[in-house]
Order: C-alpha cells, then structure tokens, then sequence
C-alpha cells in the first residue's frame, strides 16, 4: 500500500527504515523520503513508526503483589 503518494513510498519502505534505526519521522523522512512532499502522510507515517516500535519492543508485564490483587 502507498502511504506516501508524492514519493510513491510503500508501508514496507517505513516498517524497513524502522527496522533500520530510524525512529523519527525526520530519521524516516531521511531514510526513504515519505513525508516530503505535500506532508498530508505524515500522521499514517507515525503511526506505523509506533506500531514497528511498539511491536519490536519487549514485552512488559507488570507484576501486582497477590494482596492488592486480592482487595
């Protein structure tokens, strides 16, 4: 799927640069150019830096102590 129609950047092109290290959508602007054109993609290009963080994160699970899970 497009995501930057005036570069003509794919998803996959942002979920790589990600991959890659980029974490801002300057660093994502840098490495594939999708944000710099007109602009108007730039709310999806974060979300999906978020979403390739989010997933690449490891997971948290936060522990409750066995008496506050009891009240």
């Amino acid at each position: 799927m497009f995501v930057c129609h005036c570069i003509g950047v794919r998803e996959g092109e942002i979920r790589r640069a990600v991959r890659a290290g980029a974490s801002t959508l300057r660093q994502v602007a840098r490495a594939c150019g999708a944000g710099t054109g007109c602009g108007g993609c730039s709310p999806l290009v974060a979300e999906i830096v978020a979403s390739e963080r989010d997933a690449s994160s490891p997971l948290r699970v936060a522990v409750v102590p066995e008496t506050a899970a009891a009240s």
